[in-house]
């Protein structure tokens, strides 16, 4: 059996679906399909079968899959302790993040790091969701979170702050009595939709958006006031804080990689590399700017 036949079935046990191994591993969902029934063909065992309900594995399937994961895991962790001993740093890195970090205040610190090592390539990935690095569906992931997994070795790289805000004409009409206080609804992430309906209990709405980058639009427009990251707030001169940042919502930014990658050179080079970047913008991330009039 080749190594590549087994990755490709070992997508199709984790995902469920041909579909979404083919989409994980960017490949057609035809040339997935085509692979397994060659594989099946190979081995003369069923591995998939199609049920109601979906995909489910075959016993075979199910050994094969323990099989493919051991094997996996060898590999990653010999390509982590050599790939810490080359010199000339080459190769691919892909990095996770969310959209609203990935899109603006990091993207000229993955500028840089091309610029910086061009025989690194470097593909950048946006998700909200959660990544499953032992997996190898990335390299390293950025995150805000107060609580990392324990599996995964992390580098905390700072604080980041959220304050509410809103349109400047909009905030200052609100605190003069001249208009009514109203806030966006968002479901773009637990933490914004937690602390909105902290400090709105009332939940009434007006105006509902599910990603951060239609909050900074929704807000400047003045359609109400609502939680944003300082660091986006903050860089928006159309926008005025409507409440100051509380450490109750402060979340730390993270760097986080599978253990066995930890020596890894091009791991450590980005490491370093965003270390040195966010300590020279600790004020931006940490919400530290002066009150505005």
């Amino acid at each position: 059996m080749q190594w590549d036949d087994a990755r490709i079935f070992l997508a199709i046990a984790r995902e469920g679906s041909f579909s979404n191994a083919a989409k994980r591993l960017g490949v057609q969902h035809s040339t997935v399909s085509r692979r397994i029934r060659a594989l099946e063909k190979k081995l003369a065992t069923p591995l998939v079968e199609r049920k109601p309900s979906g995909y489910v594995l075959t016993e075979a399937g199910e050994e094969l899959k323990q099989s493919a994961a051991r094997i996996e895991d060898e590999l990653l962790s010999f390509e982590g302790a050599v790939g810490g001993q080359a010199d000339d740093v080459a190769g691919e890195l892909r990095v996770t993040a969310i959209a609203n970090m990935a899109s603006t205040v990091l993207m000229p610190y993955f500028a840089r790091f091309s610029a910086a090592y061009p025989r690194i390539e470097l593909s950048v990935q946006v998700t909200n969701d959660s990544v499953r690095l032992s997996e190898r569906e990335a390299d390293i992931a950025i995150r805000q979170t107060n609580k990392p997994l324990e599996t995964l070795i992390g580098t905390r790289l700072t604080t980041v702050a959220s304050a509410v805000y809103g349109a400047r004409d909009y905030c200052a009409a609100v605190k003069s009595g001249q208009a009514t206080e109203k806030w966006i609804g968002v479901d773009c992430c637990e933490y914004h939709r937690t602390w909105t309906k902290q400090a709105w209990p009332q939940a009434e709405h007006e105006f509902y958006v599910d990603e951060t980058s239609l909050t900074l639009a929704a807000l400047k427009e003045g359609l109400g006031v609502g939680f944003l990251p300082c660091f986006l707030g903050d860089a928006d001169p159309e926008l005025a804080r409507f409440r100051e940042p509380e450490t109750q919502h402060e979340l730390g930014l993270w760097l986080l990689y599978h253990r066995d990658l930890r020596n890894t050179k091009r791991v450590v080079l980005f490491r370093e590399h965003m270390q040195r970047e966010i300590k020279q913008a600790l004020t931006l991330f940490e919400g530290v700017a002066p009150t505005p009039v």
